[in-house]
Parts: structure tokens; C-alpha cells; sequence
């Protein structure tokens, strides 16, 4: 009896163990569903879950005319997945039984491997199970829409293994064309620049964002899960694409035949500010030129003689002196303060102001200045700060090293010196767009305007953001100064001893500037006669009694270079892309057609909507004669031009019809449609015809025609 006791407390100390132990169980998985839950459902979802950005649309960049400067296609990577469920089943007989003309169809459309180089290569990557393997990067959209049909690829992704990846590519359609000012768009974006780094924040759109679960070897995207991106704004700036290939194209031939080291050349809309045209080019090790550096608003440098229109605005202001003052130029050299300037053409004597402009005077500059401003150098400077020409041109891109360097009278580099270097261009370091902003208010009657390049921000195509001319300053100097400063800057070119005159005067329209040959160092070895080279300056406005656009042309050249001086290097670029934009834009002449009568054949026969559209192209008066008929026979007369029906050569006969003073277009259109078959002598109008007008002909018969 006491031994089936023992066994049963036994019993029953295992079943109420068991028993405890269910209820542990129980309580922790409660535990763990309820107390614990989130933290390892979060847990499994960051195992299987994960999120995939959505790259948005980056904006375009448009050109004022419409024209696409820089915008962006898609370019696909391929990829293949070997250890594929889809690919690999049944023994892989999907992949063996399409991998011959797979490899065929790649070579064909990449042409970079053979049939048997590509089934070799995919044949391995199979043996070793490969789940990533690159097959082609950068595929054109073409070339992605053709390989969606071949053999395998058709089957979808999850039989062949075939994964695409899609990316943006940034391109410039016009490539050189105002590519740096333009910029560029990198992955890396601490190495754009130009448009593309200034309004990034716009272009670049918002990121979406996708949640894709790891199911099945491979990650699926989770439905309803998808933040879609927004795309990025569309940039319409001021650039016109015809006036900056005609810059571009003179740039690149002056800077090709002289040698040149680098150059810019910046076309500004006088009224607005806008800038129409930005070339910058610079030599590369190769011999090549290529836009690697915005040099018309990056690169600042002593302007030389272009900056003495500021020497000029400044004495004529505080009236120190009028355009009439006599001034000695001593011959052309004078000693300051121990240091000698000189003229680059030596003689001249006693001149006016106005001719010691037009003649770009070192000396008479520097005496004026030194005279007047030596002892209130903070006049002069002043006068600088007014003209802006030591605070940033506040465009609205990002260039580096833009800001100008105008010296302070306190500075320790200043010296007795300064004032007669600064007035001619030295001791002053200042951007082409700098001096370009100046000369554009002068064009301007004295309003300074803001220089822009971004005319309108879009966004699907709708303006959200237009961008107006600024003005920063209603009148830079007085009404009376900036006269003064157009007639001397007309002198220039139309005076005979004008430093523009050989190379500027014979244009249909007046040019109004001024030149600039500045003596620089090359490879910091200072000034010395065997390192100096010259750079060479033009800026100016045309037509000078109206004056629409203002143009700065600057060329650092070489040692190497055959021509030095501003008017031969940058006034020569400069009428080049003058003449092409007057031409273009404002040559408003009218012209009127006489109309000579040709006695030998005194009329003509067409088609009545030709007829009428080439003589009123033409500006030919005409009279039709008749409502009726496509076809018109056309009679010159000394007085007036008539159009009479002609015969109808529409009928269904075997009758030849009259072609004599048709075209030959229009001779073989009604002939062909009537069977004929056509045999021709000369070129011109129709003359005569083998078969006479009126007679009866055969299908397929022959006729000739005598052209004249």
C-alpha cells in the first residue's frame, strides 16, 4: 500500500510540474505577444524589410528661345540573377535552350563581344550561381527597348534572372555650348558647378521612398507602401542659343589662330541686365579648348585700359576736368615717383581728354588721376564703390574667386604709386562681368543694372517664379557725365586716331567702346620682358545711338601669340558676334523687289497657291484674274502681274497638255499623272516639248523637255 502511494504522489508531482510548465510557457508567449510584441515585430520587419529611395526627375535647363541646355535620360544598368528559382528549374532547360540566340542578340545590338564571347561569359556566371551579375551598364533607352525582346529576357524577370536598373543621365544636348556656366551634375555634389550647383535645391526635385519585403530570394516591393518623388522645377534662363554659338564660334577661332592661353565673352541685353550669351574657353595640355572655367565671372585680373572709363567718370564728376581739358602726354613716357609709364604708341603731346580716350593714353590717365586724387585718394575710391566695382556683381550663380580686389588707401601695399597704376588699369584685380556691369550702365544712360541669368522658374510647365530686371542704381553719375563718356567711347572707333577705328569702323552700325592691351605675368615670373605676356580687351555697345546689347570680349594670350592689342584680338571677336547679331535681330531695313519682265518667255504656269505664296513673299503685286482652277498661266506685264486659268491638264484624255514656262516640278507632276514618260535637257523653265500641245498621245509614250 505504501508503495502505490509513493508512486502516485509521484505521478502527481510530474503532472502538476507539467502542469506549472504549460501555464510558464503560456504566460511568456502572452508575455512576449503582448508586452514584447512591437519591439520583435520591429525587429523582424528590419530583417525583411527594407527601404528603397525613389530618385525624382531632375528639372531642365532651357534656353530664353527654348532651346534644352541640360537635361536628363535615362540610362539602364543590367543585371542577371543565375541562381534564379525560374532560371535554374528543370535543370535549367530555359537557360540552355536560350542561351545561343540570347548571345547572338547581344552581340548584334553591343558590339563589343562576339556571339561565343557572350555565351562563354554567361555560361560561367551560371556554373557559379551568380545573383548580381553585371552584363551592361549605361544602356540608351534604345538599346533597353530592343533588348526587352530577345530571347530569355521576354520571359520576365523571375524566369530569366534579368534585372534593370534605371538612372538618370545628366547630358548637355549643345555639349560646348555655355557648358560651364551651365555646370555640370554629378553624383558628387561638392563638384558642381554653374546653374546646376547654384539652383540644385530646384532641380533636383524630392526624393520618394519605397518599402520593399524580402520573400522568395528576392525583394519585392510592399503594396501601398510607395512615397512617390516630386519632380524637380525647370530653369528657363536668359541665354539665347544662337547668340552663344556665334560667340562660341568666334571665341574658339580667334583664340585657335593667336595661341591664346584663355578667353570669355559676355553678351548683355543693355535694358535688362540679362545675359544673352556667356563663352568661356581655355587651353588645355592637349592644344584643345574647352569651357573648364568660367572666366567672365570667376576670373579677376588687372583690367588694363578698360578701366579707364572709371578714371574718366570719376574726373568728369567731381569736375576735375572736361572732355575738351588739353592734357600733355609728354611723348608717351613719364617717370612716377621713380617708376615710369608709358604709351604703347610713343609722340603725343599736348591733346584733349577726349583724344587721349580715343588714343588710350597711359600717361595722360595717370597724370590726371595722380593730379587730382593723390592727396583724397578716398575721393577716387568712392567714386570705385559707386560704380560697384568692389563689391560682388550679385548674379545669381555660384563662381569662385569672383569677388573683386580694389585696394584700401590704409592698406600696407599702398604706395605713392597706386593712384597713377589704378588709373590706367593696374593694382586692381576686378572680373570681366565687373567692367561689363560699368560699360552696360553707361549704354544705359547711367542706370545700373543687375546682370542675371535665370529668366523664369517652372514647374509642369507652369511659370511658379518670374524674374524681373533689378535695378541697383536709377543714375551711376550724371545726365551730363554719361553724354560725355558716349562721345569719347564713340571716338574710339569712329575717330581716325581712335585705338578701334581700323577694326570697328567698317560695320552698318555704330560701335561705341573701348580697348584694353594689359601687360600680365605668365607662370608667376613676374613682369620681366621674358615672362610677360599680354591680355587683350574690348568692351563696347552697338548700335551706339540706340545701344541693345553690351559685349565685354577678354583674351589672356601667350608668348606665343601673333597679336596682342586689344582692338586686333578682342575687337576683332567682338564685331564678329556684333555683326551676326545685328544682322540677326536688328537690321530692321526694308527692301523692295522691281520686278524686271524676261522678254524671252513673258509668262509662267503653276499651281495658284504656289504662285501666290512665292509672289507674296516677294512683294510682287498680283491680279488673279478668275475664281476657278488649281492652275494659273501668268502674264508679266511692265505695270502689273496677271494670273489667267490655265487649260486643265486634269482630264482624263490622252491629249498632251501645254507645260512651255512651267516649272519642272510642276511639268512632271501633270505629265507623269498622265501616263507619259519623261526625258530632259537642260535646267530652268520649260521651253519647248517633243509632243505638241493639243495631240494625241499613247500611255508609256516618251515626251521631252527642254529646259531654259
Amino acid at each position: 500500500m505504501d508503495i502505490k502511494k509513493d508512486i502516485l504522489w509521484r505521478v502527481y508531482l510530474c503532472f502538476i510540474a507539467m502542469i506549472v510548465l504549460c501555464i510558464c510557457v503560456l504566460g511568456r508567449a502572452v508575455y512576449i505577444q503582448r508586452a514584447e510584441g512591437k519591439f520583435w515585430r520591429g525587429m523582424s520587419d528590419s530583417l525583411h524589410i527594407k527601404s528603397q529611395p525613389i530618385m525624382a526627375e531632375r528639372g531642365t535647363i532651357y534656353s530664353e528661345d527654348g532651346n534644352m541646355l541640360s537635361t536628363s535620360v535615362p540610362v539602364f544598368d543590367v543585371f542577371v540573377d543565375f541562381a534564379a528559382d525560374g532560371l535554374r528549374e528543370k535543370e535549367g532547360k530555359r537557360f540552355k535552350e536560350n542561351i545561343d540566340s540570347l548571345s547572338i542578340c547581344l552581340a548584334n545590338l553591343f558590339g563589343d563581344k562576339n556571339a561565343g564571347e557572350y555565351k562563354q561569359l554567361m555560361q560561367q556566371a551560371y556554373n557559379d550561381k551568380e545573383r548580381y551579375f553585371i552584363l551592361k551598364k549605361k544602356m540608351t533607352f534604345d538599346q533597353y527597348l530592343s533588348m526587352k525582346n530577345f530571347p530569355l529576357v521576354r520571359l520576365g524577370r523571375n524566369k530569366s534572372g534579368f534585372i534593370v536598373d534605371t538612372k538618370d543621365k545628366r547630358i548637355n544636348p549643345y555639349v560646348l555650348l555655355a557648358n560651364r556656366t551651365i555646370g555640370l551634375s554629378r553624383q558628387d555634389f561638392s563638384k558642381n558647378v554653374g546653374l546646376e550647383l547654384t539652383y540644385d535645391s530646384l532641380l533636383k526635385g524630392t526624393t520618394g521612398q519605397r518599402l520593399m519585403r524580402y520573400a522568395a530570394g528576392t525583394y519585392l516591393p510592399v503594396e501601398g507602401s510607395e512615397l512617390d518623388p516630386v519632380n524637380g522645377k525647370d530653369i528657363v534662363t536668359t541665354l539665347d542659343t544662337y547668340i552663344q554659338d556665334v560667340a562660341e564660334n568666334a571665341l574658339m577661332k580667334m583664340m585657335v589662330n593667336n595661341n591664346s592661353l584663355h578667353g570669355t565673352a559676355i553678351v548683355m541685353e543693355t535694358a535688362t541686365g540679362k545675359i544673352k550669351a556667356i563663352a568661356n574657353l581655355g587651353k588645355q595640355a592637349d592644344g584643345n579648348y574647352i569651357e573648364d572655367m568660367n572666366y567672365g565671372i570667376g576670373k579677376k585680373t588687372e583690367p588694363g585700359s578698360i578701366f579707364k572709363l572709371a578714371t574718366l567718370m570719376s574726373l568728369l564728376e567731381d569736375g576735375y576736368a572736361d572732355i575738351d581739358t588739353k592734357v600733355n602726354c609728354e611723348g608717351g613716357r613719364k617717370d612716377f615717383y621713380g617708376l615710369k609709364i608709358s604709351d604703347s604708341h610713343l609722340g603725343t603731346y599736348e591733346t584733349t581728354l577726349k583724344a587721349a580716350f580715343a588714343a588710350s593714353s597711359n600717361v595722360a590717365f595717370a597724370k590726371l588721376a595722380d593730379q587730382h586724387y593723390h592727396k583724397e585718394p578716398q575721393k577716387f575710391l568712392n567714386h570705385l564703390h559707386k560704380m560697384r566695382l568692389d563689391i560682388s556683381t550679385e548674379i545669381d550663380i555660384v563662381a569662385t574667386s569672383g569677388f573683386p580686389l580694389i585696394k584700401k588707401a590704409t592698406a600696407k601695399s599702398w604706395s605713392a604709386t597706386t593712384i597713377p597704376y589704378m588709373a590706367h588699369g593696374y593694382e586692381e584685380l576686378v572680373t570681366p562681368l565687373h567692367m561689363l556691369s560699368l560699360y552696360n550702365s553707361v549704354a544705359n544712360g547711367g542706370k545700373f543694372m543687375k546682370p542675371y541669368l535665370v529668366n523664369e522658374i517652372k514647374e509642369y510647365g507652369v511659370t511658379i517664379k518670374k524674374i524681373e530686371p533689378e535695378v541697383l542704381d536709377e543714375k551711376i553719375c550724371s545726365e551730363t557725365t554719361i553724354k560725355k563718356l558716349q562721345e569719347c567711347m564713340l571716338a574710339v572707333v569712329q575717330e581716325t586716331h581712335g585705338t578701334g577705328h581700323k577694326i570697328l569702323m567698317d560695320s552698318a552700325y555704330k560701335i561705341a567702346g573701348k580697348t584694353g592691351t594689359a601687360v600680365t605675368a605668365q607662370d608667376n615670373k613676374g613682369y620681366n620682358k621674358s615672362a610677360k605676356v599680354y591680355q587683350a580687351s574690348f568692351i563696347g555697345y552697338f548700335p551706339a545711338e540706340a545701344p541693345k546689347y553690351t559685349m565685354a570680349v577678354v583674351i589672356q594670350n601667350t608668348r606665343e601669340s601673333k597679336l596682342i592689342y586689344g582692338a586686333d584680338v578682342s575687337g576683332a571677336v567682338f564685331k564678329e558676334i556684333s555683326d551676326k547679331i545685328y544682322a540677326r535681330y536688328l537690321n530692321n531695313a526694308t527692301y523692295t523687289t522691281k520686278l524686271i519682265v524676261d522678254t524671252s518667255i513673258n509668262n509662267a504656269i503653276g499651281m495658284k497657291n504656289d504662285i501666290q505664296s512665292i509672289f507674296g513673299f516677294m512683294n510682287i503685286p498680283c491680279t488673279d484674274a478668275t475664281a476657278s482652277g488649281a492652275w494659273r498661266n501668268v502674264k508679266f506685264t511692265q505695270n502689273n502681274t496677271t494670273m489667267y486659268v490655265a487649260a486643265s491638264n486634269n482630264d482624263t484624255k490622252k491629249i498632251m497638255p501645254d507645260v512651255l514656262g512651267m516649272g519642272l516640278k510642276d511639268a512632271i507632276y501633270i505629265l507623269e499623272n498622265k501616263g507619259l514618260k519623261i526625258a530632259l535637257q537642260g535646267k530652268g523653265k520649260v521651253i519647248s516639248q517633243s509632243l505638241v500641245a493639243g495631240t494625241n498621245f499613247i500611255n508609256g509614250q516618251k515626251v521631252t523637255l527642254f529646259l531654259n
